[in-house]
């Protein structure tokens, strides 16, 4: 089974760059003195191809999914907690429920592979709703041979895909949520990047550093079982999981619609590492929250040449970084489309 992937254009527009950076330079300000949010500004009016973008009816969509690694003890949690989070984003009760309720951003859960039926359910209007893409409840464990079949991982991918298609807007922001999942974007970026295990691999959840250490021999065990697995798409099957796999697809997706991605952390870059692996052009399309705790992820926004917005230290997931620095990306669209120009506002220019 094969996956039909959409295609990814090259967005690049030198004129349309020019027109942005002319209209940023004359604002009433000194030039590229509000910093960053300049290039953000820049970022999105590219993405989204005109000179005063606005970003319309935004999706925050955390993909949930369950780990054969987990019964391992790569985690701090037991495997349980996967769909208890579900039911608690559902709820209202998460982190990244309470950011996207603060911001104004419809929520959706995607159970990709947790290992528990949940009963089907309506949300009521504004409320967050559930998905249930389920390829399986949970994936095979990858210290003993791939996680996941070529076809496991084509349904995932095709099930990503579908999702964003049936979601209105311009901007999908990305969260996730599965016990062990640290360990399958650990395994994607030593695999992927040929970088040192050592390097990539982090507390997760909490472990202490027996904990960490147990942690990497079992990743290693992992590495050596699926050592053919080098290719972006055979590396997703064998050490992925049906949450990053269902991601990738998403992402895919996003970028051919030309949506804005907001990436949150280390797992969710992991998938977009994956898709822009199969299309490079994705990354055009990417903005990245910010920089995780987790100690690989630095060495993956390097990968992706990132320069995330945020760095708080944060290591919880779900999408809560995404949903934080959403307000920056709102703020950076207001400028280009509302801030006067020196001209407009009749305020004298800088000298020379």
């Amino acid at each position: 089974m094969t996956t039909s992937l959409p295609l990814i254009a090259d967005i690049a527009d030198p004129a349309l760059t020019q027109a942005l950076q002319h209209t940023l330079d004359h604002k009433t300000k000194p030039l590229g003195s509000l910093g960053r949010l300049e290039a953000l500004a820049l970022r999105l009016g590219q993405i989204l191809g005109t000179e005063t973008p606005a970003l319309q009816q935004p999706q925050m969509v955390v993909f949930a999914a369950d780990h054969g690694l987990a019964a391992r003890g790569v985690s701090a949690f037991p495997s349980d907690v996967t769909w208890q989070m579900v039911e608690n984003f559902l709820a209202g009760g998460a982190a990244v429920s309470v950011l996207a309720r603060q911001h104004g951003l419809a929520l959706t859960v995607v159970d990709c592979g947790v290992a528990k039926a949940f009963a089907p359910r309506v949300a009521a209007p504004g409320a967050p709703q559930l998905l249930v893409r389920k390829v399986a409840p949970g994936t095979a464990d990858a210290s003993m041979g791939p996680a996941m079949t070529a076809a496991q991982c084509s349904e995932a991918i095709t099930n990503g895909m579908d999702v964003v298609r049936g979601l209105p807007g311009n901007a999908l922001l990305l969260g996730e949520m599965g016990i062990g999942n640290t360990s399958v974007a650990s395994l994607l970026l030593a695999r992927l990047a040929g970088l040192p295990l050592a390097d990539c691999v982090g507390a997760g959840t909490g472990l202490d550093a027996a904990g960490i250490e147990r942690k990497r021999a079992v990743l290693q065990q992992a590495l050596d079982a699926n050592a053919r697995a080098t290719s972006p798409l055979d590396a997703l099957a064998a050490l992925g999981g049906y949450e990053v796999a269902t991601l990738v697809g998403a992402v895919l997706q996003a970028a051919a619609e030309r949506r804005v991605i907001v990436v949150d952390g280390f797992i969710t870059s992991a998938a977009v590492l994956v898709a822009s692996r199969l299309a490079p052009a994705v990354l055009q399309r990417c903005v990245f929250a910010h920089r995780s705790g987790e100690r690989g992820h630095s060495l993956m926004l390097a990968q992706m040449q990132a320069e995330p917005l945020l760095d708080l230290g944060l290591r919880l997931g779900e999408g809560s970084g995404a949903a934080l620095a959403w307000p920056l990306l709102q703020s950076a669209c207001a400028v280009l489309r509302e801030m006067a120009s020196f001209e407009s506002a009749g305020v004298a220019g800088q000298s020379v």
